[in-house]
Formats: structure tokens, C-alpha cells, sequence
């Protein structure tokens, strides 16, 4: 019975536990791990090593070399550290590798050693340099937490949306803490550190002394701290060789241990059991190793869902395995097969042994029409790779113009980018590629591809005539369109000049547009309005008034309004105003001003080409009977009825009507009938339709 239970040890009063090896690690390392920074990911991911990090007795021309390994030693990646020095290393939740160095930069690392990206933890950082930092996980995201040689704390609780906090000053601080953490709590990243026997508490507003409960006496100095993965909780080691584990809250004790060493280990961590709710927490001398237990975590801590799960796969390049794994779970085809075959064509563009016909041919036959899968994502990919062209034909193979223009753009194919956004048909997306292309080109190249794309060139145009007019212009001149720029030094004339000589010389201008555009019409009436407006310039300074910017027929119409019959009659005879449409502005101008005598000297002047029926009806406009009736009598014969009935001379007009024999005429005499006192003209009209029906 013995020899079973031979290899197994007492874990409190009732647990054992037995350490075995489960796998040995494949990596060959040349150096020991104690003279490297590592940092392990959780839930069995990479490990990376950073072998001599400027260690004093190496020679200072020998470069550091970044490995990264995976779980079981397996080598992803290997290469030399051509940056500042390390202070620390760490795993984002996303598995990139966040390398915190000395100045406050942060280089970032995928998972094969590839370079993704960097950010600085601010100038405070850089001015006082690194003392130490953390790399830690929260609910939001990864964050980093940094000492600096001011002993002053800076943190950002999630790097991919990056916010730096600078925590408050600690008093009394004047060298860096024996030993810090972070805590997450409320939702809020905390950093708790020790001071000899104190425990200080920083959030972004105050620093607050705590005291854990139920702590035995004697305690000159916190030498670590460990909190649980999921900020639960919390254990302190003191140089009394106590161990402290309770809530990362400090409000309750869960258990004391006195190890009885009392110095300070070189690594404290909490552990969960196989199977078990229950905690513990492994402490690490140089030759010693003790597990600590008896500390209930009362809810499972579960982070590593199916996403999680497919992500590391896909970070390994395990494609066919974690489509495997979706079609088995029959997840959706966008978070699923859909997604991880976007991955794989990312991938796929960094091959750059293969052409990029191939490349283009193969991630077109995998993917097709795969819904969820953006191939103007996986061609931005190949541009960042440095493959132009195979992002140009990968694009051709995304379906939206709109996700293809803003690429083709950022990759300095702004002709394709604007054919692509004329097929489109979307305008804006014309109008971003045409101020893109007017950034970038020099005006005569611009105006020449304006030239080849009728539809740009039309959008353009609108766009000038609200907000560029000069640069209008210039696409009428380079055009040769002489109707269009007359057009435009017409309504330039209006718009931009105020000087009666301005705008006279741009009518000229427009003049000689429209005769080169052999329309001699718009020239004879552009030549017109420039006499006009220098007549009217004239009037105003002889007869004082507004004349400018009055027509033609108005000017007439003031000239008569003010007195100045002879010349009105003389600016008619200048313009060749025909006499019909003179008698008509006369005759409205002097009913305006009921000047009834110079009407009526008007109307005798000469024959009226009008006639005399208008006068009748602009005199009943005024409610003028009276002179009504003067011009009634002069009516002739075929308008003579209208012209009774439009004075109220309805027996007058049913004789003329009787007279004519028009039965039209008696129809609108006899509408016109009303009541007892048109009633004797009612019957005569009956009595001679009657005489005309015998006949």
C-alpha cells in the first residue's frame, strides 16, 4: 500500500497532493531561466524568454535575443532585440507580448514574433525612466502598470484603447515600495504597495492607508504580494515568515500560515485545485517549495469562451482544426468558418514566396462570396505587407466600392479609386475621391483626369459653381467652353463687382465669350445691358432716383412714374422697344398714377396699337367707371360687347349683340342678366333668337 501513496504529500489536515511531470519541455536552452525576463501566458499559452537583459557582466556589445516558445517549449519564434532595455514582460489577453522598456515605450509582439505596434506610457515615464511594471488583465482589456524612478506610479487599464492615469503621490515615499500589485475592484484599477509596515491604497483620487485584518503582530516589512487571477483574493508575505491570505478588499480574513522562513521568496502565486472550489498559494524560494491552501473561491472564474478558444487557435496558424471546431459547435458562419477563414488569407498575403496571382487565386477560390469575410480588410493586410499590387487585385474581388475607394486611396491609386467610385454611383464617394485627387495632383494633371471622366468632371462643376468659382473657370478656359464662360462672367458681373465700370468690363468679357462661341444673340443682349447699365448710370446722376440694376421695361416704366415721358419714349426708340409693349407700359404707368387727362391725351396721340379694350380694362382695374366709359364707345366692333359689359352697360351690349347676330355674344350678354331690372334685356334677347330661328 505503500508504494502508491509513496509520492504523495500532506496539504493541510486533510488534502495531498503528488507532483509528477506531465510532458517534458522540448526548448534547448543554453541559458538558465534565472538569468532571463519570462513571462507565461495564461491558459497554457506562449512562454517568452528575453535572454540577457543587460545583465553588468555581459559584454555590452552582445544583443539580447527575444524567444518565444510554445507551452510545451515548441519554438514559434526567435530574434534579436534591437530596442532599449527591458524592465519587464507580459502577455496581453489576446496573446500579443507587451515589452515595457526602460524610457516608457511599450514595443508590442504577435504570438510568431512579428512586430505589431508601440505606444509610450507618457513623458513623466520617459523623463524619470522605469523602476519596474506589470503587465496585468481586467475585465476591459490588458493593461500596464508603471514605477518610476520618481516612485511615482502610471497606468493605462487597457492598452488597446490607451488612457494613461497618473496615480496620486504616496507620502513619504522616498524609495520604491519592498513589494506592489495591481488590484481591480469596482471596476477601477487600484495599485496596492507596501512601505515597511504599511499598506497604501492608490486610485485615481486619493492614496488611502489600509491594515489587513486579523494580521499578527510584529510585521516590519510586506516582502510580497500575490492577488488571484480573478482579484478575489489577496495574499501578503511578511518578514516575520507569515504568511497573510484574505480578500483583495482587506475586509476579511480567510487564513494565517507561519512557514517559518523569513526570507523574502522569489515568487508568490495563487493556484486553484484540480476539481476543487478551493484555493491556495504557491510560494517559491530558491530550493523550496510550499503550497499554501484552504481558501474557498465561491464562484468559478470562467474567461476562456469558444472566441477565446478559436482566436488561440487561429494565432497558431491551426485553421483546419478550428474550423473543425465551429462546424462541430455549428456556430454561425460570420463568427465562425467565416472569420477564421478571413484569418487564414491574412496570412496567406504575408507569403511572399508565392505571386500575387496566385495568392490573389487561391484566397478567391477558398473564400468566394463567403458572407462576413472582407476583402478589402484582407487586401489592406497585403498593403501593410508591402504587396501593392496584390491588394490592388484583391480588391477587385470586394463587392462594396465603398470599402475598396478608401484603400486604393491611402495606396496612391487615386485614378482607380475615382473609376471605382464612378461605378459606384455613389456621388459623395465621388466627391471624397475628386478633393483627394485635388490635394494630390497638380492642377493641370488634375483637370486632365477630370477631362477623361465625364460624370467626375459634371460633379465637379456643380461643386465649383457653390465654392470655387475661379477654379470654374479655369475648367471653361482649359475646355475651350466659350458659351459656358460667357455664362460665368455674366453672373460674375452681378456677384462680384460693385463698381458700375467692373461690372461693364466683365459684360464685355462675357461679349466677346459668346461671339467666340458664335452665339450671336447672348453677345447683342449682353452689348445691350452694358448701354442700359450706362444710361441708367446717367439717369442717376441727372434725374437722381434708383435706376440701376432695373430692365429695360421697368426703366421705361420709372421714367414715366417720375414725369419723364420724352425720355422714356426716347430710351424706347434706343432700345427699339416695339410700340405694342410701349403703349402697354405707358398705359399701366399713368393708371398707377390716376393721371386720367394725360391718359385720355395719351390715347388721342395717334392710333392705339392695342386697341382700346385695355384701356377700358386697366381704367375698371382702378374702379374708375367713369373714364371706363370714355374708351368703351371707342372699342371697335368685334370687342365692343366685352367692353359694355365691362362697364355695366348691359342694354348697350344686348343691342350690339342683336346687331351682330353673333350668338356668342347673346349667351354672354344674357349670363350677365341678373334680377328684375335686367329682365326686360333678358326677353329681348329671347324674342330675337326667336325672330333668327324662324329665318
Amino acid at each position: 500500500m505503500d508504494c502508491y501513496t509513496a509520492n504523495w504529500n500532506p496539504l493541510g489536515d486533510s488534502a495531498f497532493y503528488r507532483k509528477y511531470e506531465l510532458y517534458s519541455m522540448d526548448w534547448d536552452l543554453k541559458e538558465e531561466l534565472r538569468d532571463c525576463l519570462v513571462a507565461a501566458a495564461p491558459y497554457g499559452g506562449p512562454i517568452a524568454l528575453l535572454r540577457n537583459p543587460w545583465r553588468k557582466e555581459k559584454a555590452a556589445s552582445v544583443r539580447p535575443v527575444l524567444d518565444i516558445y510554445s507551452a510545451s517549449g515548441v519554438p514559434l519564434a526567435s530574434l534579436l532585440w534591437k530596442s532599449g532595455p527591458v524592465v519587464s514582460l507580459g502577455w496581453s489577453a489576446e496573446e500579443e507580448l507587451l515589452c515595457v522598456q526602460e524610457d516608457g515605450a511599450v514595443l508590442v509582439y504577435g504570438l510568431h514574433g512579428d512586430f505589431r505596434r508601440h505606444f509610450s506610457m507618457g513623458n513623466e515615464v520617459l523623463q524619470n525612466r522605469v523602476l519596474d511594471a506589470r503587465i496585468f488583465h481586467t475585465e476591459f482589456g490588458s493593461g500596464v502598470a508603471i514605477l518610476t524612478g520618481a516612485h511615482r506610479f502610471t497606468l493605462s487599464a487597457n492598452v488597446g484603447d490607451l488612457k494613461l492615469r497618473r496615480m496620486p503621490e504616496v507620502p513619504g515615499l522616498q524609495s520604491a515600495p519592498s513589494c506592489w500589485t495591481t488590484l481591480c475592484q469596482d471596476r477601477v484599477a487600484h495599485i496596492l504597495l507596501a512601505v515597511g509596515p504599511d499598506l497604501y491604497l492608490l486610485d485615481h483620487a486619493a492614496c488611502s492607508a489600509v491594515i489587513p485584518p486579523g494580521l499578527a503582530p510584529g510585521v516590519s516589512s510586506f516582502l510580497q504580494m500575490a492577488v488571484s487571477f480573478t482579484y478575489r483574493h489577496l495574499a501578503l508575505f511578511t518578514d516575520t515568515g507569515y504568511i497573510w491570505m484574505g480578500t483583495a478588499s482587506l475586509k476579511e480574513k480567510l487564513c494565517e500560515f507561519n512557514c517559518n522562513i523569513r526570507a523574502p521568496p522569489k515568487q508568490m502565486v495563487w493556484c486553484s485545485r484540480p476539481r476543487s472550489k478551493e484555493r491556495a498559494v504557491v510560494v517559491a524560494w530558491e530550493r523550496r517549495l510550499m503550497v499554501v491552501g484552504d481558501a474557498p473561491e465561491s464562484i468559478q472564474y470562467k474567461q476562456l469562451t469558444i472566441q477565446v478558444l478559436l482566436d488561440r487557435l487561429v494565432l497558431r496558424r491551426l485553421y483546419p482544426l478550428a474550423i473543425q471546431i465551429c462546424e462541430y459547435l455549428r456556430l454561425p458562419e460570420v463568427q465562425g468558418v467565416s472569420r477564421i477563414l478571413a484569418h487564414w488569407a491574412c496570412y496567406k498575403v504575408q507569403q511572399k514566396d508565392v505571386s500575387d496571382e496566385d495568392v490573389a487565386r487561391a484566397i478567391n477560390q477558398k473564400l468566394g462570396d463567403t458572407p462576413g469575410v472582407s476583402y478589402s480588410d484582407i487586401a489592406a493586410r497585403a498593403y501593410g505587407c508591402g504587396r501593392t499590387e496584390l491588394a490592388i487585385k484583391l480588391l477587385e474581388y470586394e463587392p462594396r466600392s465603398g470599402e475598396q475607394v478608401p484603400l486604393l486611396l491611402k495606396m496612391k491609386r487615386s485614378k482607380l479609386a475615382l473609376s471605382k467610385a464612378i461605378e459606384s454611383g455613389d456621388t459623395d464617394l465621388v466627391f471624397t475621391v475628386l478633393l483627394h485627387l485635388k490635394n494630390e495632383l497638380n492642377r493641370g494633371d488634375f483637370f486632365m483626369t477630370l477631362r477623361n471622366q465625364p460624370m467626375a468632371l459634371s460633379l465637379y462643376r456643380q461643386f465649383c459653381k457653390h465654392q470655387e468659382l475661379e477654379t470654374l473657370k479655369d475648367l471653361y478656359n482649359q475646355d475651350d467652353n466659350h458659351q459656358e464662360l460667357g455664362s460665368f462672367h455674366i453672373r460674375a458681373s452681378y456677384a462680384a463687382e460693385e463698381r458700375i465700370e467692373g461690372r461693364v468690363a466683365a459684360l464685355q468679357t462675357a461679349a466677346d465669350a459668346f461671339y467666340k462661341a458664335k452665339n450671336e444673340f447672348a453677345a447683342k443682349a449682353t452689348e445691350d445691358q452694358m448701354r442700359l447699365l450706362r444710361l441708367q448710370r446717367r439717369l442717376e446722376d441727372e434725374l437722381g432716383g434708383q435706376f440701376l440694376d432695373l430692365s429695360l421695361h421697368d426703366t421705361v416704366t420709372t421714367l414715366i412714374l417720375g414725369g419723364h415721358n420724352k425720355r422714356a419714349e426716347q430710351l424706347a426708340r434706343d432700345f427699339r422697344i416695339p410700340d405694342k409693349r410701349l403703349w402697354w407700359l405707358k398705359l399701366t404707368a399713368l393708371a398707377d398714377l390716376e393721371d386720367w387727362e394725360e391718359l385720355e391725351k395719351f390715347s388721342k396721340s395717334k392710333k392705339s396699337p392695342i386697341g382700346y379694350l385695355p384701356f377700358v380694362e386697366i381704367c375698371m382695374k382702378q374702379h374708375n367707371k367713369y373714364e371706363a366709359k370714355k374708351y368703351a364707345s371707342r372699342v371697335g366692333p368685334e370687342q365692343k360687347v366685352k367692353a359694355l359689359l365691362l362697364v355695366g352697360d348691359v342694354a348697350q351690349a344686348a343691342d350690339v349683340a342683336i346687331e351682330h347676330r353673333n350668338e356668342a355674344e347673346l349667351s354672354l350678354v344674357l349670363s350677365h342678366c341678373t334680377g328684375a331690372t335686367d329682365g326686360a334685356t333678358a326677353d329681348k334677347i329671347q324674342r330675337a333668337r326667336a325672330q333668327a330661328q324662324k329665318k
